[in-house]
């Protein structure tokens, strides 16, 4: 049975995956356990994976983890100032940009990277 504290922490996972441009969903090939989740691109964050894409598989507690150590890279790369928030957009409107071209001129719109 589930208790009030694990609600509470899925709907922490849920905020922070929304804030670095993901969602939680079931996986296509869910692992032996029952309790497999899977992690998507949202919406149109993300340019460069297909909406389809699994980035991670696995529990809930292996989410948070994952999180974690996806937030720290982001971080150590924002200190050696490799990136900041306006050379992403800048950077991700530029795929969103040349996917709407190849759309418009009915090519196939190629994702980068597909999983």
């Amino acid at each position: 049975m589930t208790g009030y504290n694990t609600i509470l922490k899925i709907r922490r996972v849920e905020k922070e995956c929304a804030k670095m441009g993901f969602r939680i969903a079931h996986p296509r090939y869910p692992r032996d356990d029952l309790d497999s989740l899977c992690v998507m691109p949202t919406d149109d964050c993300l340019p460069i994976y297909s909406r389809d894409a699994e980035l991670f598989i696995g529990t809930l507690e292996q989410l948070e983890s994952w999180l974690h150590g996806v937030q720290w890279m982001h971080d150590y790369y924002k200190i050696l100032k490799l990136v900041d928030d306006k050379k992403i957009k800048n950077k991700e409107d530029g795929v969103r940009h040349d996917q709407l071209v190849r759309k418009l001129k009915n090519e196939e719109v190629k994702e980068d990277i597909k999983f």
